[in-house]
């Protein structure tokens, strides 16, 4: 048994399951461990037990090309390929259909596997379905709540079975956290700056405080190999900042305001050995 996700079906299905509409992916809280056990554990019922080969991950990376600390848990994670496409001008996601069709077709025609996980609701991917199971592999699919909303009917007749995830099933590994919008300030010409370094400084404390242990985990892992502030993080953290102070940061300010975040992640991070 192999486990096919694509993600931006999974997470925007996700989304829409646990919130009732799609949301940003940075809005979006991954549990890597949870969400490959709950995966794992359908593809054991499907394939009655059977061997496990692995689950292969398609996205794309965010703009810019350098991973957000999701991408990175994933990759790390054992038993689980990462597979990027590329992400076009428009932030549209490419190549993941071909990806997934291409490595089905491929493990079905050297008898690698005997049965696929298809978590993917884009009808794109059918051709693969009709072919690997011209070599015998049986294909499931695993879709989002609800069902018919979320996947293609075609892919669902071709398909040998259908399972749905009910919202109570992705809350176990998925957490939709809206992002806050502080109240613009009041205008106020006697405002200096140093009250507002001291009003984005509590921005950055507060969103600190917010993050999560999987959340520290995963900028410490990102840390371990690159310099900066991955962009899933970046942005919220800039665009609080930013309706905090009521108008664009400047470039030191940008500077200051990430500094501070990287500061006060790795004195949680201290405090947690």
């Amino acid at each position: 048994m192999a486990v096919f996700v694509d993600a931006g079906y999974f997470f925007a299905g996700g989304a829409t399951a646990i919130s009732g509409s799609s949301r940003p992916r940075q809005t979006l809280k991954l549990n890597e461990t949870a969400a490959i056990s709950e995966l794992r554990d359908v593809a054991s019922s499907k394939s009655d037990g059977g061997d496990f080969l692995r689950i292969y991950w398609y996205d794309a990376p965010p703009p810019g090309g350098r991973l957000g600390v999701h991408h990175i848990a994933l990759a790390f994670s054992d038993h689980l390929k990462l597979r990027l496409g590329v992400l076009n001008n428009a932030g549209q996601q490419k190549g993941v259909d071909s990806l997934i069709v291409t490595d089905l077709i491929e493990l079905a025609r050297n008898n690698a596997i005997t049965d696929a996980l298809l978590v993917s609701g884009d009808e794109d991917v059918r051709i693969g379905v009709q072919i690997a199971q011209s070599f015998g592999v049986r294909v499931h699919l695993l879709g989002m709540e609800p069902l018919r909303r979320s996947l293609s009917d075609l892919l669902m007749q071709e398909a040998d079975t259908t399972t749905e995830w009910s919202a109570e099933t992705i809350r176990k590994f998925l957490d939709y956290v809206p992002e806050e919008r502080p109240p613009a300030p009041e205008a106020d010409a006697g405002t200096t700056k140093e009250h507002a370094n001291e009003q984005l400084d509590r921005v950055v404390r507060a969103v600190v405080d917010q993050l999560s242990t999987t959340d520290i985990a995963a900028l410490e892992a990102f840390w371990e190999g690159q310099k900066g502030l991955p962009s899933d993080y970046d942005r919220p953290l800039l665009g609080k900042c930013k309706a905090a102070a009521g108008r664009d940061l400047d470039a030191r300010e940008k500077t200051t305001m990430r500094t501070l975040f990287v500061k006060l992640v790795r004195e949680r991070m201290s405090g947690s050995e």
